[in-house]
């Protein structure tokens, strides 16, 4: 989901988000070895407004029509040209929203969009005993809305109430 050889490696919606992308390319690449460096069949823009979830439905169809033209065509690949990038994947206890880097409206919404899709952990805060997630990020003028999902944090060694 990047313009490779920029932005190899893991999480790239979120990286792509983080660092203020509004538009991508998905690289159709020939495996091997060195992950996220062989040779390009095709390359396709991505818009990345909306959540995750909508991104990623996005990018399935333009995939599924970069799989046709790849089947039909039999493209020759080639080289990746340009510097090399790395994107390091995300780890669950980076969805805790640290308020040092998400310091307006529209960064705050960028930090619940990214993460709200399947298989993500949604971005989330903690107060006291309290873990306060976020998801269905709506940006507005002037707010942010969301709905949130409220949970009890059970520390290890304490009872549960």
């Amino acid at each position: 989901m990047t313009d490779l050889p920029f932005g190899r490696g893991g999480s790239p919606l979120q990286n792509l988000i983080l660092r203020g992308y509004e538009d991508t390319v998905i690289s159709a690449i020939q495996c091997v070895k060195e992950i996220d460096a062989g040779p390009v069949y095709l390359k396709e823009r991505l818009n990345l407004n909306g959540t995750a979830d909508e991104i990623l439905i996005r990018a399935s169809k333009i995939i599924e029509k970069m799989i046709v033209k790849i089947v039909r065509e039999n493209p020759t690949p080639f080289p990746q040209v340009g510097e090399v990038s790395i994107f390091k994947r995300r780890q669950p206890h980076q969805s805790k929203i640290d308020f040092h880097e998400v310091k307006t409206l529209d960064k705050f919404y960028d930090y619940i969009r990214m993460l709200d899709g399947e298989g993500y952990p949604n971005a989330f805060i903690e107060v006291g005993n309290f873990r306060i997630s976020f998801h269905s990020p709506h940006l507005r003028s002037g707010c942010v809305e969301s709905q949130v999902k409220i949970e009890l944090i059970h520390k290890s060694g304490e009872g549960s109430q």
